[in-house]
C-alpha cells in the first residue's frame, strides 16, 4: 500500500511568465516549457492516485489581467491547491505603486479563497545582486511586506523567494536576465515543496563556478543583452504590447502529469 505524502489531488497554477516556466525550455511539453510549477506537480503526482494539474499562467500578464482572465477559470477547475505569483510585471514598471498592486493582489486572494483551497503565494526575488534591477530592490521589498501581511490575514503559505539565496546568482538566470533558467526553476520547485512540507528527492544544484570576465567582456555582454532583450521590451511598453499577447495557457484543463517526478 502506497503512503500518500500530501493531501492535495487537484493543483492549479496561475500567474505570468515565472509560473508558465519561461527560461526553462523543454520542447516536448506544452508551450515548449517546463518550469518550477511543472516540477512541483511532477513530485506531487508521485504516489497520488488521480492527481490533476493545470497551469493557466501566461507571460507578460499584469496583475489585473491575471485577475480578469485566470481566477474564474482556475476556480472552475475545483482545485484544492492553488499557487499564485502576480504583480512582478507591475512592480518593475516605472511609476507604479507597490501598495496599490498589493491591494489588487489581496482582492485576488479573497476570490481564490472561495472554496477553501490551500493557497501558496510568492514574494519577489531580492534583486540586490542584479545590475539591471538593483534599483528596484526597495520597491520589491515594500511589495513583499504587503504580501506577507496578506498571507497572514488569509492563511496562505508563503514561498519566500526573497530568502532563497541560491537564486541570487546570475548562474541561475536565463540570458535575458529576467527569467530563471532550468537551475533556477529547479531551486524554486525545491523551495515550494519545502513550504508545502512535501518530502521529495530533488537535490540541490551545484553548478560549476563561472570563469571571471574582464571589464571589457562584461560591458560587451551588457550591450548584447540590451540589444536582444532590453530594447524589444522597451518598444513593447511604448506600443502597449505584451510578450504574451499571442500565447495561450500551457495547461488550460486539469489533467494527469505526464512523466516521472524530476530526479
Amino acid at each position: 500500500m502506497t503512503t500518500q505524502l500530501h493531501p492535495w489531488s487537484r493543483y492549479v497554477a496561475i500567474g505570468d511568465s515565472f509560473t508558465e516556466g519561461v527560461g526553462d525550455p523543454e520542447p516536448g511539453l506544452p508551450n515548449g516549457l517546463r518550469g518550477w510549477a511543472d516540477r512541483v506537480a511532477e513530485v506531487l503526482a508521485t504516489g497520488t492516485e488521480d492527481f490533476a494539474y493545470a497551469n493557466l499562467a501566461i507571460r507578460g500578464r499584469l496583475i489585473q489581467q491575471i485577475i480578469d482572465e485566470q481566477i474564474e477559470p482556475a476556480l472552475d477547475l475545483r482545485p484544492d491547491l492553488i499557487t499564485i505569483s502576480a504583480g512582478g510585471n507591475d512592480v518593475i514598471r516605472p511609476g507604479t505603486d507597490p501598495d496599490e498592486i498589493a491591494a489588487r493582489f489581496e482582492y485576488a486572494i479573497e476570490r481564490l479563497s472561495r472554496d477553501h483551497a490551500t493557497i501558496v503565494l510568492f514574494t519577489g526575488v531580492d534583486v540586490g545582486f542584479s545590475n539591471v534591477f538593483r534599483s528596484l530592490r526597495g520597491k520589491v521589498a515594500i511589495y513583499n511586506e504587503n504580501l506577507r501581511a496578506i498571507a497572514q490575514k488569509h492563511d496562505c503559505i508563503v514561498a519566500d523567494q526573497w530568502a532563497l539565496a541560491e537564486i541570487q546568482d546570475q548562474r541561475f538566470w536565463a540570458p535575458d536576465r529576467l527569467h530563471l533558467n532550468a537551475l533556477g526553476h529547479h531551486e524554486v520547485a525545491r523551495m515550494v515543496l519545502s513550504a508545502l512540507n512535501v518530502p521529495n528527492t530533488l537535490a540541490p544544484q551545484q553548478p560549476e563556478p563561472l570563469h571571471g570576465a574582464t571589464w571589457r567582456q562584461a560591458r560587451s555582454e551588457d550591450l548584447s543583452w540590451a540589444r536582444e532583450y532590453l530594447v524589444p521590451w522597451v518598444l513593447r511598453r511604448i506600443r502597449h504590447q505584451s510578450s504574451g499577447d499571442t500565447v495561450a495557457p500551457k495547461r488550460p484543463t486539469a489533467g494527469p502529469v505526464l512523466g516521472d517526478a524530476a530526479e
